[in-house]
């Protein structure tokens, strides 16, 4: 009877050292996002990227905080939104128009257009422009 008991212990050790490894496997053997321009993002529906551009409008609206790229609505080629339960976790996103960003997420279609919707502040990033020498 030890055993067997002894036995199932070291089957259950096993089964959570396996379950250990795949998890650290994963975080470390992660392929980086690719990055794209904005014009690129209609080539990329259903795929997880970071999408690079410059905030050209800011439409804040009761339930939803959309930030069209490159040119105001609704000749943006591409836009990111943020749900009103979300917009909390951003700060002061009217700061962003004018500013490169770089977003990072699943691209849907929306209405016909590439949009990727931003639950998380990590989704987002200001890129600062290097002074030129």
């Amino acid at each position: 009877m030890k055993c067997i008991a002894s036995a199932f212990v070291i089957s259950i050790a096993l089964a959570f050292a396996a379950m250990a490894e795949d998890v650290s496997t994963t975080d470390t053997n992660s392929v980086p996002l690719k990055k794209i321009a904005v014009m690129e993002a209609t080539n990329h529906y259903n795929e997880k990227v970071i999408v690079s551009g410059k905030i050209a409008e800011v439409n804040v609206r009761p339930s939803v905080v959309i930030l069209n790229f490159e040119k105001a609505y609704p000749d943006s080629p591409f836009s990111a939104v943020v749900f009103a339960k979300a917009t909390n976790k951003f700060g002061a996103l009217t700061n962003l128009e004018g500013k490169d960003v770089e977003v990072s997420g699943m691209i849907k279609t929306y209405h016909g257009k590439p949009e990727i919707v931003l639950s998380n502040a990590t989704q987002l990033t200001i890129v600062t422009n290097q002074a030129k020498p």
